[in-house]
């Protein structure tokens, strides 16, 4: 997708979104699990978004400040890896086509994958510290599973009940004194 796509619109497009409603979710999820999003997505089964407007409610400010903290957890993951490959920090390229899209996945997942190695080993390597040569197995392919017709107005229901579930155990859990 090209990168003035909101991400909305990628999600919805992606093999993560029809996996994330099909027969085969428990793959991907396990009991309890789910993703979070900001205020532009839909809450789902699956997919909880702070709240779009809290209107002074206050139960709902301190869901999405619960929300905003797991966000700026991932900013500064994202921020690490950059500081580390300095090739993560500006792409220069174009993505005309699915293949170059592929590449700089591809690109992308060896970063993460050699820093999580790198992490493990304890070792402070940097991109900066010269090239390193790794062979890359070709990726395999795995089918998107059959996707069955979304009823809207029902996921959207079933959204909203599921975000009220995880905005009652994070308020209780902010509550009880474990959060901020």
């Amino acid at each position: 997708m090209p990168g003035s796509c909101h991400d909305v619109t990628c999600l919805r497009q992606s093999s993560l979104w029809k996996r994330m409603h099909s027969q085969q979710q428990h793959l991907l999820f396990d009991r309890g699990h789910y993703l979070l999003g900001d205020s532009g997505y839909t809450s789902g089964e699956r997919l909880v978004a702070a709240f779009r407007n809290a209107g002074g409610d206050k139960d709902k400010t301190d869901f999405n400040t619960c929300i905003a903290h797991v966000r700026i957890a991932n900013e500064h993951c994202i921020g690490i890896l950059k500081s580390r490959w300095n090739s993560l920090k500006e792409v220069r390229t174009q993505l005309k086509n699915r293949a170059e899209n592929q590449y700089l996945v591809r690109w992308v997942r060896c970063c993460i994958l050699l820093h999580n190695f790198l992490n493990r080993r304890r070792d402070d390597w940097t991109e900066a510290d010269g090239p390193i040569e790794v062979e890359v197995e070709s990726e395999v392919q795995i089918p998107d599973p059959p996707t069955p017709p979304l009823d809207e107005c029902a996921m959207i229901a079933r959204g909203r009940r599921r975000r009220l579930e995880v905005q009652s155990e994070c308020l209780a859990y902010m509550r009880n004194g474990n959060g901020h």
